[in-house]
């Protein structure tokens, strides 16, 4: 790839066609793909294991270029899980985060880190 996908349509084409030329496919089930997400998560995670939060902002760059690596395992996941599903994940995001808002009112939750029930 010579430049980066634009916007998250390219980068599923672009992930579709790399699926393709392997032809790996035939193993992209949804069931495969979740479970693709949550595994590629944890190693995101093991990145940070054991870290206070002080020095998980301040990752040394052959750390960071990990996480980088991870984050965008996670993506690719969750890019190719959208589409087999036909999720526009904008909308998804754009839905939940207004869902959230009435969840979480601002005056309300303010500066708390509590479940939403639990305020």
């Amino acid at each position: 790839m010579n430049r980066p996908p634009g916007n998250l349509d390219e980068l599923a084409r672009t992930i579709r066609a790399f699926a393709a030329e392997r032809d790996w496919d035939q193993f992209h089930t949804p069931k495969n793909l979740a479970m693709g997400v949550a595994i590629e998560a944890a190693e995101l995670m093991e990145e940070f294991h054991w870290l206070t939060p002080e020095q998980s902002r301040a990752l040394p760059p052959e750390q960071l270029q990990a996480v980088r690596h991870e984050i965008a395992d996670v993506l690719v996941y969750l890019v190719l899980l959208a589409d087999k599903l036909g999720v526009d994940l904008l909308a998804a995001a754009a839905e939940k985060i207004a869902l959230n808002a009435a969840k979480y009112p601002a005056d309300t939750v303010r500066g708390k880190a509590t479940k939403y029930d639990k305020y």
